[in-house]
């Protein structure tokens, strides 16, 4: 049976929710925004909501009906999709989820030890993923079908300079090779922007793509992962050729990044000029605390820390959502969401609750 939360209704406004994100109003209601929702967050709403309505039809369309059922009812203005057919052949471990709403198979964890890019002889092997393959049927879907108060936010093809970087070489292995290797560091990073500026290429020519999400994690919880002077020759010049092709096609170029980032804020923001930051850990930085510091440059989503809601009451979830947007909300440049993504170890109530209060929220 239906919950009472998620009982005010929300109509999506895809164009307020990009004034929002560009802070050129205070919004009138609430937007959320979100990286993604595990497919078991995604499955425990539907069955919630009685979503799962259709049973008829091509498998794909269905799926794409569903998932944009989903974002309605929770009341997102967007769906996030990208190019598909875009594999990446990582080193991966993999463990049980112990999740209550466990995962099938478990979970998969990159190999920090070596990844499969040693050495010359590897970067040649490598089957690099051909963005001239790359599969745009989400896209299409969207252009057809997405309802008219509705976006697309591209993302998932595309961003990951840093994380695939250090996953294709190993963490250990390329901070050693930033001393001994750095030619082969410095050729994978340019292979990896050649192909991101290819895909983005492809996400820019669909119309309803109204911003672009790049994803990457920079940092840890004191620091980036390299150094800030590594991160900027390999890793920042990338983000900031997709966010010049993102700003000449008129779309915002959000970036999604965990960790600390202090020593680099003022290059993503006036270098790279990204337009929104998302991710918010609270043993880093809370989100209230940077809204009147970069918060007055570029846009924060999200913040809602993740190991709060997995640990927090409703009583505790609300005020927290209430306090966030009394801050967060005046001048625009807010989104109300999680610290990094809907994990399907966060209770699926408090999720719905930090949801309801938004909702209830009117300044």
């Amino acid at each position: 049976m239906t919950s009472r939360l998620l009982e005010s209704p929300v109509s999506p406004d895809w164009q307020a929710l990009m004034r929002c994100i560009m802070r050129q109003e205070t919004p009138r209601r609430v937007h959320y925004i979100e990286l993604f929702l595990d497919p078991e967050v995604n499955d425990a709403v539907a069955e919630r909501y009685d979503l799962d309505t259709s049973t008829a039809g091509d498998p794909f369309d269905r799926y794409m009906e569903r998932y944009v059922a989903i974002q309605r009812c929770l009341g997102y203005d967007y769906v996030r999709c990208g190019v598909e057919d875009m594999a990446w052949p990582m080193n991966r471990d993999a463990t049980e989820d112990t999740a209550a709403l466990a995962r099938a198979g478990g979970r998969s964890y990159i190999d920090e030890h070596r990844g499969p890019i040693t050495s010359w002889e590897e970067f040649e092997r490598y089957p690099w993923p051909d963005p001239a393959k790359a599969g745009t049927r989400a896209l299409e879907w969207c252009e057809k079908h997405l309802p008219d108060d509705m976006c697309v936010i591209a993302g998932g093809g595309f961003g990951h300079i840093a994380e695939h970087l250090i996953w294709l070489m190993g963490y250990e292995t390329i901070c050693y090779a930033l001393y001994d290797q750095r030619d082969l560091v410095q050729a994978i990073s340019d292979k990896i922007v050649a192909i991101f500026v290819d895909v983005m290429r492809i996400v820019l020519q669909f119309p309803r793509v109204k911003a672009t999400w790049g994803s990457d994690d920079l940092g840890h919880k004191t620091g980036t992962l390299i150094s800030p002077a590594d991160t900027r020759e390999f890793m920042l010049p990338g983000h900031k050729l997709l966010a010049a092709m993102s700003h000449d096609a008129g779309r915002p170029y959000l970036l999604h990044s965990c960790g600390n980032l202090s020593t680099i804020m003022d290059d993503l923001i006036h270098d790279v000029r990204i337009d929104a930051k998302h991710s918010f850990e609270d043993t880093i930085e809370d989100v209230t605390e940077v809204k009147d510091t970069y918060g007055r440059e570029i846009a924060l989503l999200g913040g809602i820390d993740v190991d709060f809601l997995c640990t927090a009451d409703e009583q505790m979830i609300r005020k927290r959502v209430r306090n966030t947007l009394d801050k967060c909300m005046p001048g625009g440049g807010y989104c109300l969401g999680t610290g990094n993504s809907v994990a399907n170890y966060i209770p699926l109530e408090n999720y719905l609750i930090m949801l309801d209060e938004g909702r209830r929220w009117r300044g």
